[in-house]
């Protein structure tokens, strides 16, 4: 019995049966022309999501990324230096001195996964290096995604490969060549050392481009893409990878008044947010329709579980595995 078969046999009721609901509405919007943008917040990365979305990408199946600048730097830290990285499975366990044990190591924890300082980080720093001063030399900017493009095509991550390149996410994206919202990449590790390095005055901080101009470039994407049709929303997590681009569509509605701009045509969340006092990450689904992101007959989808469980699931039905 493969994936699929196994899903459809056993995933019934409950989260189960919405995680069937939703892959086959997604399926049903790729088949009916609409494109689909996929979001990542949490650490999806470091959990190796690019074993099942680097596929996706390949196959066509998500036009546009949104994510953190950590999921962004995070992908590829661990291209190369997945050797390096410490597991640490009773992690629920560890004591302050333990945790101070593992910063003495230079490892910086994500729950169960230690990424190496030096290998990971201080690595792909010094490729960032480069291209930032070209830039600079240059008198160009970019946005953080497109940096570390160069990095891949230049292909000086070649030799210090340490998984198969076909598992990375962003290095597919980067094939395929699709764009890579990063909203507040600045928090970021590698957005850090760049604000830093302009502290030293080595660089200047419009070498890489703002929010303000993603917001920008995503609505034109948006308007070029979506027809009359609109664009799929598959959101993993909460936080500003989800906020940020779907704001896309209200901006164009009410602040730039194009208002047969159709809504996302699309929407499913996983997530273990509560619906609670003001929260966003945990606001059911139609609350978005009073703020003109989703329509009354978008199909909806609140999936409450672990998105590194459910998401590599949905994109096995997804790709027929």
């Amino acid at each position: 019995m493969n994936i699929t078969n196994f899903i459809r046999h056993h995933y019934r009721h409950f989260n189960a049966a919405t995680v069937v609901d939703a892959a086959d509405a997604y399926v049903e919007q790729l088949n009916s022309g609409h494109k689909m943008m996929i979001t990542l917040a949490g650490a999806m990365s470091t959990a190796e999501l690019g074993l099942s979305l680097a596929e996706m990408i390949r196959q066509d199946k998500v036009q546009i990324i949104t994510c953190t600048g950590a999921n962004l730097e995070e992908d590829i830290f661990n291209l190369v230096a997945h050797y390096h990285y410490k597991r640490v499975p009773n992690y629920r366990d560890l004591s302050p001195s333990d945790e101070q044990a593992l910063l003495d190591q230079h490892f910086n924890r994500v729950t169960d996964t230690c990424i190496p300082e030096e290998e990971a980080m201080r690595r792909i720093e010094r490729q960032l290096l480069d291209v930032w001063q070209n830039a600079k030399n240059e008198g160009k900017r970019y946005f953080p995604h497109e940096y570390l493009y160069q990095i891949i095509r230049s292909g000086a991550l070649n030799d210090s490969m340490q998984i198969d390149p076909k598992d990375s996410w962003v290095v597919a994206a980067c094939e395929k060549n699709i764009p890579i919202i990063v909203p507040g990449w600045e928090d970021s590790t590698t957005g850090n050392m760049f604000a830093a390095h302009c502290m030293q005055n080595e660089f200047e901080p419009s070498q890489v481009k703002s929010g303000v101009e993603y917001m920008m470039f995503l609505a034109n994407w948006y308007t070029e893409n979506a027809g009359d049709k609109g664009v799929g929303f598959f959101q993993i997590g909460g936080g500003i990878a989800g906020d940020f681009p779907i704001c896309t569509v209200p901006m164009l509605r009410q602040d730039m008044e194009m208002t047969e701009t159709p809504f996302w045509s699309y929407f499913c969340q996983i997530s273990d947010s509560t619906t609670s006092y003001g929260s966003y990450s945990g606001a059911v689904p139609n609350e978005k329709i009073t703020w003109e992101k989703l329509a009354i007959d978008t199909p909806k989808f609140v999936i409450e579980s672990d998105a590194t469980i459910v998401a590599p699931l949905i994109f096995a039905l997804v790709l027929g595995w």
